[in-house]
């Protein structure tokens, strides 16, 4: 039976950060966080761990890797040595791995903005320097199209560059970067001798007929410095469980990471070993379904902002859940993730908190059940209208 992704699940009072980091006239559409029940062998394989009644200390768990060896090659083809699989209580945590593992106070970070804001914070944790590289925009008919001028890309690379943090697809322009533009980017890394930590979080979020690259495919080259990062959490709504993985094929590298890791990174705990097993061995009809609805969750957005609010420039994204609105030239008046919030009652993410070129916009989640996704919008519009009639 298809999965109902149109239920509307009551999650006040549930400790949700979501829901109730606004007061409850708010309909929160910011952080990336579904609303929709997880799939339900993940709630089963949960229920099967509570049964034990133990929750010690976990091991390396060799079922997870297995499925996570295996989940690579079918979705990619890609052969992951069972050794590189190591595990992370969360992608934010994996970043900060990587800083503090490769760079040393003074080395340089870069990021391509606007940037996931973790992406921004991490060097600085870590004495390092964030290096910002605003990505070209160009629109049309309302549409915000995001290129990548590979010169600038090169040109951006300071002698102590020594990590690139790539999100891919990219979190907040949903773009998805082909093999092509991913080569010429590991490649130029090569040049320059810095690491690639490839945020690849989203990488199961693909819409319409998208279709994804693990920057570690490209060659053994490009493999041997790249860490790749990918979790259950945004695929099949577990971010609260705290599970993550690295694969890191470099030994060194991965050993470095460890290192970095030893008595401060928490082990990854029992719960969120066992859900996520089970989304990524029993769970890829739940997520084709997923993929479907949320490619038409995107379209609908799409075309009711053009439709309605035209004075809005957005994305159409590639992959995740994430819509990016440009509010610049609509006339809103001062900030516009405040004017939403207390214009029309709706909680988004604040563009400023992406980096350069982030100022002005705001990131909308449309990962709901439709009638949710229809009722913020309808709350953006008449706000975006009192605007246009004043």
């Amino acid at each position: 039976m298809a999965f109902d992704f149109d239920q509307v699940v009551a999650r006040r009072g549930t400790g949700s950060a979501k829901w109730e980091e606004f007061p409850e006239d708010v309909l929160p559409m910011w952080v990336a966080d579904m609303d929709f029940r997880s799939p339900e062998p993940v709630i089963s394989a949960l229920h099967e761990r509570a049964e034990l009644g133990f929750f010690g200390y976990s091991s390396r768990h060799a079922a997870l890797v297995e499925a996570v060896v295996a989940r690579m090659e079918r979705l990619y083809g890609w052969r992951v040595a069972p050794e590189s699989v190591i595990f992370v209580p969360s992608l934010v945590a994996g970043i900060n791995l990587v800083c503090r593992a490769v760079g040393e106070p003074g080395d340089h970070v870069l990021n391509l903005t606007p940037a996931y804001p973790p992406f921004l914070d991490a060097p600085k944790n870590h004495g390092l320097v964030c290096d910002e590289l605003e990505l070209p925009a160009e629109r049309a008919d309302g549409i915000i199209r995001y290129g990548l001028d590979l010169d600038a890309f090169d040109a951006a690379f300071h002698e102590r560059t020594r990590i690139f943090l790539l999100s891919n697809p990219h979190n907040p322009i949903g773009v998805e970067y082909g093999p092509d533009q991913l080569r010429a980017m590991a490649e130029i890394c090569v040049r320059h001798n810095a690491v690639i930590c490839s945020d690849e979080i989203h990488s199961d979020l693909l819409l319409g007929g998208t279709r994804h690259t693990p920057t570690a495919m490209l060659s053994p080259e490009i493999a041997d410095r790249t860490v790749t990062l990918i979790s259950p959490s945004k695929s099949f709504n577990l971010p609260g469980l705290g599970c993550g993985v690295a694969i890191v094929g470099n030994k060194e590298l991965r050993a470095r990471i460890q290192r970095a890791s030893a008595g401060i990174a928490a082990h990854v705990n029992a719960m969120g070993l066992a859900a996520a097993r089970a989304a990524f061995a029993e769970c890829d009809g739940w997520l084709a379904d997923l993929r479907a609805y949320l490619t038409a969750n995107r379209d609908l957005y799409a075309q009711y902002v053009r439709e309605h609010m035209p004075e809005l420039a957005i994305t159409v994204p590639a992959a995740t859940y994430l819509g990016w609105i440009d509010c610049r030239d609509a006339g809103l008046p001062g900030d516009p993730f405040r004017f939403f919030l207390d214009q029309a009652k709706v909680a988004l993410s604040a563009g400023a908190s992406f980096g350069a070129g982030g100022a002005g916009f705001v990131r909308l989640n449309f990962g709901c059940p439709r009638s949710l996704l229809v009722e913020g919008l309808g709350r953006m519009r008449a706000a975006v209208e009192r605007v246009r009639s004043a």
